[in-house]
C-alpha cells in the first residue's frame, strides 16, 4: 500500500489544462459509475464528516472513498483523504491525502461550467470567497480567459482580494475591488461564490443579477432566491440536489454532463439566467486519484499496477 501526501502530489506539477482535461473525462465516465451521493454527518456548530464513495467503470479496476472533515479546531479546517482500493480484490492500494485534490478538480468543474454555460461575451467575471477554491477556479479559468478583454471582480475580505489580484497580475486580467455584494453581482456576466458558509442570502433582491448572468455558488450557499426565478438550473447530479428545498421548483433542471454529451441543452440564448450548483461528487476525486496514483507509481517504479 502507498501512502500519497499532498505535497507528493503538487511536486508532481499537474497544470491546470491536465485538470480540465481529468474533469472532462470524468462527466463522461458517469453514467458508467456507481455514485452515491454523499454521506453527510454534521456535528455542533459548522463542523461535519462527509463520506463520498465512488466505484469507477470495469476497466478501470478502482473503488475509492474520500472523507472530507471541516473541524474548526483542526488546522486547516478543512480536511480531506481518500483511500482507494482495486476493486477486483478489494486490495487497499493507497491512502492519499486529498487537499489538493479537492481544491482543484472543484476549481476545474467551476471553470467547465462557466465555459459551457456563460453568455456569449461575458466579460465581468465576479468572484467572492477568495480561498483556495476561488485560485484553483481561476487557475483553471485562465485558460479560457487569455486574450480576453475582461473584468475581474472580487469582493474585499481581509486581505483576500488583494493576495487574489497579486497572484493573478501579470496576466493581463483587469482587477477591481468592490465593498459589497451589490457592487460585485450589479451587471456581472458570471458570479462564481467560493464561500463555505452563511445563513444569509447574498443578495436578496434578484432583480440586481442581470439578464444573462451564470451563477456558479460552489459550495451551494446563499443564492437560494435565484433557485425559483432562474430560467435554469444545472448540477453535478441529480441525487446530490434532490434534497434541496427548492428543488421540485426549479423553471428547468439538467446535469451538466449531459449538457456537455449534448443530450440536453445547456444555454439557449443571451438573456437566459442560469445558476449551476457544482456539488463537488465523489466520482471527480476518483479520477484525479487514480491519475495521481499512475502518476506516482511511474515516479517510483512501485510494484503495484492498475
Amino acid at each position: 500500500m502507498l501512502t500519497i501526501t499532498d505535497n507528493e502530489i503538487r511536486s508532481l506539477g499537474i497544470s491546470p489544462e491536465t485538470c480540465m482535461e481529468w474533469i472532462r473525462t470524468s462527466f463522461s465516465l458517469k453514467n458508467r459509475s456507481i455514485l452515491p451521493p454523499k454521506i453527510s454527518i454534521h456535528l455542533h456548530e459548522s463542523d461535519f464528516f462527509n463520506t463520498m464513495p465512488c466505484l469507477l467503470p470495469g476497466e478501470f479496476d478502482m473503488f475509492s472513498v474520500k472523507v472530507v472533515s471541516r473541524i474548526k479546531s483542526q488546522k486547516p479546517a478543512l480536511k480531506s483523504m481518500m483511500q482507494l482500493y482495486r476493486a477486483s480484490t478489494g486490495e487497499l492500494l493507497a491512502m492519499m491525502e486529498a487537499d489538493w485534490i479537492t481544491a482543484m478538480r472543484t476549481g476545474a468543474v467551476a471553470a467547465l461550467a462557466t465555459e459551457t454555460l456563460e453568455c456569449p461575451g461575458a466579460g465581468v467575471y465576479s468572484f467572492m470567497g477568495l480561498g483556495s477554491t476561488a485560485f484553483a477556479t481561476m487557475e483553471c479559468l485562465a485558460g479560457h480567459l487569455a486574450g480576453k478583454p475582461c473584468e475581474i471582480r472580487l469582493l474585499r475580505y481581509k486581505d483576500q482580494a488583494e493576495r487574489f489580484a497579486e497572484r493573478f497580475s501579470g496576466r493581463g486580467f483587469d482587477f477591481r475591488i468592490v465593498g459589497s455584494a451589490e457592487e460585485l453581482i450589479r451587471d456581472a456576466d458570471v458570479v462564481i461564490s467560493c464561500i463555505t458558509r452563511t445563513d444569509e442570502l447574498i443578495c436578496p433582491d434578484e432583480r440586481i443579477f442581470r439578464p444573462g448572468v451564470l451563477v456558479v455558488p460552489v459550495h451551494t450557499r446563499g443564492f437560494q432566491n435565484c433557485d425559483t426565478v432562474f430560467d435554469k438550473v444545472f448540477a453535478d447530479d441529480t441525487g446530490h440536489v434532490s434534497g434541496f428545498a427548492n428543488f421540485g421548483k426549479f423553471r428547468k433542471f439538467g446535469e451538466l454532463g449531459d449538457v456537455l454529451d449534448g443530450l440536453v441543452p445547456g444555454r439557449e440564448d443571451g438573456r437566459e439566467r442560469i445558476l449551476s450548483y457544482n456539488i463537488g461528487l465523489g466520482l471527480h476525486d476518483a479520477c484525479f486519484a487514480y491519475r495521481i496514483l499512475g502518476l506516482m507509481e511511474e515516479r517510483e517504479s512501485c510494484p503495484a499496477n492498475i
